[in-house]
């Protein structure tokens, strides 16, 4: 698991410059840079610094990507990661609160061969079921699914149709006419997972995306061979998801400042799940375990949100559940997200924000990663797409720390395929992300 390979940051890396995007070039944190030096200051980061393990997250990263696998939205995977962070938190003695709220449905699907090889399927949102047995039937090579790809031939056979040319409506609702029970359309790039067609609506038989060596393959053994494969599309209707919320509150007093630390722990179908997001989510808990006992004079919230991925789901139900005074006390969101990716371009922590203006988040971390000598550029980006979203559109102070590639922003190669394994993660970069979430989230609680 590489932990050889860890060793503390703080002791070893010196300061590097802050680079801020050109839309924001002009931020003013004074405050915050007025504090860098500040020996008392440095004296408490280095509270959280030292007692943040890598080797801790790291292996609650290697637990949720490659025990547990794909978390999706609403399946068990998703419940087995939701139990293993409330179980994690509790440990710790924080308050916990499961909310559970109501998903749309989804489809899932399996495909095999006649010669027992299972194929990787994605099922649109449209697509017909089946029954539990599943369609069996040769392929029909439709080339682009146009109208003039079809003939009789095609009658009570589940069409193979290549990306291109037409819509992926268009090619469906043309294997419908000519008889099809089935469509499979496959990618026409390469591509690690299997393609994902928007159908624009409601289908009349089953439909499946694969990849593009998927369907060659197909092409190839199966329908030159005269072979057959079963279809099995199963809709999961009433299905749920949760959030888990970790709070600690001051001894003394009430209705105070409330600073919410965010991550998402479902995954797409297909992928473990590494990077994006066990990687923040495992960051968070780290983080809820060394600021279990400290005193603080802010309310501290560590939030792990499900059915990110579907939408931002879960966090906009989180939001849409604080009073009005909650949210005028909540003055942050440290929201993490792909922060332990190893893919060597991915040299800068962006600190998203959905105006692309600097906030007290930004602010705070600007000023925290050059007291302890954060190694990586921060860059001020505008850019949504992350659960960050939900808390700005209610007034939240909110910023979504995830790594990217500078000058293009560009994410990891491995994003949303099955390649977000537990090998492309770097364990420096996971203590990189708590030292500094970490340490900027206790300069704003600590007594």
């Amino acid at each position: 698991m590489k932990k050889g390979s860890s060793v503390l940051l703080s002791a070893i890396l010196v300061t590097s410059s802050l680079y801020f995007a050109p839309i924001n070039s002009a931020i003013t944190a004074e405050a915050a840079v007025n504090q860098a030096d500040h020996p008392s200051e440095k004296a408490f980061d280095q509270k959280v610094i030292a007692r943040v393990s890598a080797e801790r997250v790291y292996e609650d990263v290697y637990y949720l990507s490659e025990t547990i696998g794909p978390r999706v939205t609403g399946t068990e995977g998703e419940q087995r990661a939701a139990e293993f962070i409330k179980e994690r938190l509790l440990s710790y003695g924080y308050e916990v609160k499961i909310q559970e709220f109501s998903i749309p449905d989804k489809m899932t699907g399996y495909l095999v061969t006649s010669d027992q090889n299972e194929v990787m399927v994605s099922i649109p949102a449209g697509s017909s079921d089946t029954t539990e047995e599943g369609i069996s039937s040769k392929l029909y090579d439709a080339g682009f699914g146009r109208t003039v790809d079809f003939t009789e031939e095609a009658v009570g056979k589940i069409a193979l149709i290549s990306r291109g040319d037409i819509t992926f409506k268009e090619k469906v609702d043309n294997a419908v006419a000519a008889g099809a029970i089935g469509v499979l359309i496959y990618n026409n790039v390469d591509s690690p997972g299997p393609l994902n067609p928007s159908i624009g609506g409601d289908a009349a038989i089953p439909v499946g995306g694969i990849s593009k060596v998927s369907g060659e393959a197909l092409l190839k053994d199966i329908a030159a061979q005269n072979k057959t494969l079963t279809l099995k599309v199963k809709r999961i209707e009433n299905a749920k998801s949760q959030n888990i919320i970790a709070t600690r509150t001051p001894q003394k007093g009430k209705n105070h400042d409330i600073v919410h630390v965010s991550a998402h722990f479902d995954s797409v179908p297909f992928a473990p799940g590494a990077s994006d997001n066990a990687s923040g989510t495992a960051v968070a808990l780290e983080l809820a375990r060394v600021l279990k006992s400290y005193p603080i004079e802010k309310e501290l919230r560590f939030v792990f949100v499900g059915a990110e991925e579907i939408g931002l789901v879960g966090s906009e139900f989180y939001v849409s559940q604080l009073s009005q005074d909650e949210i005028k006390r909540s003055i942050a969101n440290f929201n993490m997200d792909m922060v332990g990716t190893s893919w060597e371009n991915a040299t800068a922590i962006f600190m998203n924000t959905v105006d692309g203006q600097a906030n007290i988040v930004t602010n705070t971390a600007k000023a925290t990663a050059a007291r302890i000598g954060t190694p990586s550029e921060l860059v001020l980006y505008q850019r949504g797409a992350s659960d960050h979203v939900s808390f700005h559109d209610a007034g939240i102070p909110a910023v979504n720390f995830i790594r990217r590639e500078p000058g293009t922003a560009n994410l990891e190669p491995y994003y949303h395929t099955p390649l977000d394994k537990i090998e492309h993660i770097s364990i420096e970069r996971l203590k990189e992300a708590g030292d500094l979430v970490g340490a900027s989230v206790y300069s704003l609680v600590r007594k």
